[in-house]
Formats: C-alpha cells, structure tokens, sequence
C-alpha cells in the first residue's frame, strides 16, 4: 500500500470514528460503526486512488477532493459498498457539505466528485454508463405538419442501416437538421397543404435568400440534394411529385483540392508534441501527452479518420505485426492499415499509462473513452504553438499525399486509406505529383537551354531547336491548364518525352 493511500486510509478511518461528533442532519447521525466489511470497503478506496490516478486525475485532486468525498459516502452509510443506493446514499455527502457552510463553488466540486465516484461504482458493478442524450428532432420539426414528420421519421429508419453503431445519435441529428433545411423554409414563406403547390421557382428563392445570408456554396447545395433525396423516397411511399422538382437547380462549387502540410510543417507539430512528453513533469500531463502524440502518429503515419481513432479498440492492435484492424468505418467498411516502427514504439509508451476504463477503447481520457473532438482540439492547439494550421483530417490528406510522392502505387493508397472509387484517392494525384513536377522542370531545362545563344551555331541544328522549342512550348501551355485530367496531364509528359528524344510528337485537342 502506497504512502499516499495510506494516508488516505487513515482519512476515512477518522470519517468513520468521528462522523457522529460532526454537525450532521439529524436522520444522518450514526452509532459507532462494525468492522466486519471495512476492509472491504478500504480496498475500493485502494482501487479507486489507483482508477483515479490512472485516469490522469492530479494526486492533489485525489487527496483533497476525490478520496474525501468516496470516504464521506462509505462512512456515513456504514455498510458494504456493493449494498449502496447509487442515486440515494449518495446524497448524504452532498447534504454533509452543505451542513459546513462551505462556499458554493466548493459544494459544485464536491457534487462533480461524487459523480466521478458514481461513476467508478457503475464500473465496479458492470453497469452501463449513459455518456450522451438521445437525439431531440423537436426544434427542427417545428412548423412541419405531422404527414411530413412520419415519413422523415421513416426515411431515417432507412438511412440508420447504414450508419456506423457508434455514430447513431450524432447522424440521427445531422439528419435532421440537413433533411428538414429546405422544408422548414418552404413552409415558413409559403402556404403549403401538400407537395403539389411547391413550384419550382420557390426552390430558385430558397437559393438566392440563402446566398443572401452568406451561406456557403456547399452548404446550400447539401441541403437541395437532400431535399432531392426525400422527395424521391415520398415518391416511393405513393406520393405525387412534380417532375420538375426532381431537376433541382444546384450551384456550381469550386473544385477545392485537399490540404496538406508541407514537410517541414509537419517536422514542427511532431517536434512539439515529442517535446511535450519529454518536458511534462506531472504523471497526469505526460499522459495526455503521450495520447495526443499517439493519435497524431496514427492520423500521420496511417490516415485514420478521426473518428476512428476514437473508435479504436485494443483487440484491434496487432503491434507484433505493425498493423491495425478499422471496423465499421466510414460505409461500415473493414480494412487493414500498416504503420513503421515509430508508430508501435509511441502506441506502447502510451499503453503503458492508459489506465482503467469501462471499456477496451484504446484512447481514454479521464476513465472514458476519449471523445473526438478532444483530440481534434488537441492537434489543433500544437499547430497554434508552432504557427501551422492543421486539422486532423488534414494529416490524413497529408499522409495520403506523402506516399504518392515517396512512389506509392495509387491503388494502395485506395485500399489504405479505404476509399471506395478510386476518384476519390485520384485527387491526391491532382494535388501535387513529384513525377509531373519532374517532367515539367526537364523540359523547362530544354527549353531555356535551346532559347540561351551559343558562340558556334549549325544552321541544321539551330532548325531542329527552334522546331523543339515550338513544340514544348506549346505542351507546355497545353500542361499549364488548371483543369486537365490526370490522364491527359500525362499524355503531355509522354509527349515532351519524344519531342526532348527527338522524336515528333502527335498533337491533342483539349476539351
């Protein structure tokens, strides 16, 4: 037993002895206690100390606030911890605080210890812990009649099937919010009873109020193509929809490529996040550290969607291997990612302080699973040290965009990344290919070569540089287009190969 439990120890031996010389609600005063289940519940103290500083609580939170507040609760209730009422006997410790007169914010402390102590019991017990409400569609339904409501309620039946088990609530509400955007405006502005007296020309307003509102291209053109989707599911259903409702009118969106982080901009939120672990003296901050440094290899080194790391479970390592299972990720699809030595070499410091929680999430943070959103906030605040901004998602595109440079086969980066259509792993090509990049620069060589004068110049050959120079000019143009397919870009190259080995090369129209 530690120096630091045993103190602790000794605290709630004196609740227990003194507790009936306290200033004590009259129905909470108690006799002298028995000694028959003590040692019981002295070792749930023991197990909760050790839960709360594996969890990453500070040892001062634990000694002064945590471990005072579970010995209230054991001493004035004196009887075993497994008989405890969680949502009653609780309450006595509460009141215990208040009868001192303490501060308000003191008493708001004391109230969040006892729900971490609740917590931990729940665990104890095997208890489910209730960590997020179910979905509330009412504000978005307001205004909308009830035949509306019923058939969404059923197109959301529809959509959960393919919705990962763990981002049920959180889609549940983005449904919601996207699906009813366009309804709600249409019954607010015009007099509606059935789906015939929408007209088109209402959608064309829709549009325009929206773009007055200086909403985003993308975001007005999502909440149409649901609107799309619904109607042709109420068409499904038996319903009678005008056929030009179905050819909406969407804006154009800019063709916006990936973002990615340099090289050296990655050296220097790497450098930050080592820095951290080395440099945090307190047990508690290394460990987030260590946490957030993982995740970030994770992202990096591996293109995990954020959302997977947070779902991340330990039967999923296989650290021998130097390789991870992704279950149920985006499209509920199953697939392998491979990782280096670096990566296996952070995952096992951080293992070794993860702690205890109610499950076998690899990331926990403070006993429960560690949410996103902490993680994104986390990889976003060591950019703003070093001046770089970076998103989790975006070390994603860099990871994606680094092994297409290193030589890479474009279908393995597919299948790592678990794109469905090998379009979507294409964009990384469009945004920066060292081997165009290479070809482009040769020929430029080419060129200024031919263009600079030379003190003895044969008329033969000066014809066939000025012809060479016309041509790779005129590639050159052709390549500069910002809107050509890969596949052309790549004709060009094959082109200016010819032309630089002297060959004539055949001339393309683009469309």
């Amino acid at each position: 037993m530690t120096t630091e439990f045993t103190s602790a120890a000794a605290r709630y031996d004196s609740i227990l002895h003194g507790a009936h010389h306290r200033r004590l609600p009259c129905e909470h005063r108690i006799p002298q206690p028995t000694s028959a289940w003590l040692p019981e519940n002295v070792e749930l103290l023991e197990r909760y100390y050790q839960w709360l500083t594996s969890g990453g609580a500070s040892l001062e939170a634990s000694h002064h606030l945590y471990l005072p507040m579970a010995g209230h609760v054991l001493g004035l209730n004196l009887k075993p911890h497994s008989q405890l009422d969680l949502d009653v006997d609780l309450n006595c410790a509460v009141e215990y605080i208040q009868s001192k007169q303490l501060s308000q914010a003191w008493i708001h402390n004391c109230r969040q210890a006892l729900y971490k102590f609740r917590r931990f019991l729940r665990q104890e017990r095997g208890q489910h812990v209730v960590t997020f409400l179910p979905p509330n569609p009412q504000r978005y339904c307001k205004g909308l009649p009830d035949w509306l409501i019923e058939q969404l309620e059923r197109y959301l039946h529809v959509q959960e099937r393919n919705w990962r088990p763990a981002r049920v609530n959180q889609q549940a509400m983005r449904f919601w919010g996207n699906y009813t955007r366009v309804w709600r405006w249409l019954f607010e502005h015009h007099f509606i009873q059935e789906i015939s007296d929408i007209k088109r020309k209402y959608l064309l307003d829709y549009i325009d109020d929206q773009l007055k509102a200086k909403y985003a291209t993308t975001t007005i053109n999502n909440a149409l193509r649901c609107f799309h989707e619904c109607l042709l599911f109420l068409q499904e259903q038996g319903y009678r929809v005008p056929q030009s409702l179905l050819r909406l009118p969407t804006l154009k969106e800019p063709d916006a490529l990936p973002r990615f982080l340099t090289d050296e901009q990655v050296r220097l939120v790497r450098d930050d996040l080592e820095k951290r672990v080395t440099q945090d003296q307190l047990s508690s901050h290394r460990r987030d550290a260590l946490l957030d440094r993982a995740a970030f290899y994770l992202m990096w080194h591996g293109g995990l969607r954020l959302g997977e790391v947070e779902e991340l479970r330990l039967e999923d390592l296989d650290l021998g291997g130097r390789k991870l299972m992704v279950r149920q990720g985006k499209g509920r699809k199953d697939r392998t990612v491979y990782f280096t030595d670096t990566v296996v070499r952070v995952l096992k410091e951080y293992l070794e302080v993860r702690g205890l929680g109610p499950s076998d999430h690899v990331f926990l943070y403070r006993n429960l699973a560690v949410h996103k959103d902490l993680i994104s906030s986390h990889i976003r605040y060591a950019g703003q040290r070093v001046g770089v901004k970076v998103s989790s998602h975006c070390l994603r595109h860099t990871c994606a965009t680094q092994l297409l440079n290193a030589g890479c086969r474009i279908t393995s980066i597919q299948k790592l990344l678990g794109h469905r259509q090998i379009d979507t792993t294409m964009i990384y090509a469009r945004v920066h290919d060292r081997t165009v990049a290479e070809d482009y620069y040769a020929a430029m060589n080419s060129i200024e070569k031919c263009l600079d004068p030379s003190p003895i110049v044969n008329t033969s050959v000066q014809s066939v540089c000025v012809n060479e120079q016309v041509q790779l000019l005129e590639l050159v143009s052709q390549l500069a287009e910002p809107q050509l397919e890969l596949n052309t870009r790549l004709t060009l190259v094959e082109q200016m190969r010819q032309v630089l080995n002297g060959k004539p090369a055949e001339q393309i129209e683009l469309a």
